[in-house]
């Protein structure tokens, strides 16, 4: 399967002292996976194919409900298209 582009925003119900250390949690995640990604203020898109995300949008939840988030609310952006789609193409010429 081709790679999609997939935006993942996890807002973990904690304390407000706590957001940061939850959602930097789930980004190291999503980097230890070796997929392409870049983080922006609201949400982190990764690129790869649509069954990696998944998981990679499962374990987002779990990190979260493990590091104390009593609900995990969670908005997710797909991008796909048959021939694949990359990050790069989307925002190269901003660069």
């Amino acid at each position: 399967m081709a790679n999609v582009n997939l935006s993942l925003q996890v807002l973990p119900v904690v304390p407000d002292s706590e957001i940061y250390y939850v959602v930097d949690k789930v980004i190291e995640m999503i980097k230890a996976t070796g997929l392409k990604f870049v983080v922006g203020p609201f949400e982190t898109s990764i690129e790869g194919e649509l069954d990696e995300m998944l998981e990679i949008v499962k374990k987002a939840q779990t990190i979260c409900t493990d590091l104390g988030a009593e609900r995990v609310v969670s908005i997710v952006k797909i991008d796909y298209k048959e021939e694949g789609v990359t990050i790069d193409e989307k925002v190269s010429k901003y660069k």
